[in-house]
């Protein structure tokens, strides 16, 4: 049977049994991540920020993103997603980094990244000293208005998250 609860209600209670926090680093979804999670009561227990970082300038600035990632592989790649969640995982000081960047349309897409490609990394702090954080980031593909592709991009970033802390959960 599925389960009907919102995704960022179940990302919530997931954070809470985990007694961790988040900090998102927006580019696509403009800040829509972040207004998802605050619609839950009771999410300042356990969300920090979401910082939304549109442009180069501000992806470097606020998240310490390379200029050589971006200039090699672009905004929208896998090497600046996982650089996006790490970054906002470590100004934050939070438990989780989760990151969207892609491109909403409905221009700016090519034939290696259309319209509807999205990254999301999600990166983790695992206590000090044990060498154990990690940063996973997957690409997708969708269809739709960019009113919709944002807020597919959104849910789609809040699914990956609670799939890896209910991974982590199992397989501390």
């Amino acid at each position: 049977m599925a389960d009907d609860t919102p995704i960022a209600e179940r990302v919530g209670e997931a954070l809470c049994a985990a007694d961790a926090t988040l900090a998102v680093a927006e580019s696509c979804t403009g800040g829509l991540v972040g207004s998802l999670l605050t619609d839950v009561p009771g999410s300042s227990d356990y969300f920090d920020r979401s910082v939304v970082t549109y442009s180069y300038d501000a992806k470097r600035d606020l998240l310490a993103v390379s200029r050589e990632a971006l200039d090699a592989h672009g905004a929208v790649s896998e090497a600046v997603a996982g650089q996006m969640a790490r970054g906002v995982c470590d100004t934050a000081d939070t438990t989780w980094g989760l990151a969207t960047t892609g491109i909403a349309g409905p221009a700016g897409g090519s034939d290696e990244k259309p319209v509807g490609t999205v990254y999301v990394g999600v990166a983790n702090a695992a206590p000090w000293g044990t060498g154990a954080s990690r940063t996973t980031v997957e690409r997708y593909g969708f269809e739709g208005s960019r009113t919709e592709l944002k807020r597919r991009f959104a849910e789609r970033a809040l699914s990956d998250l609670l799939a890896r802390l209910e991974r982590e959960v199992q397989e501390p």
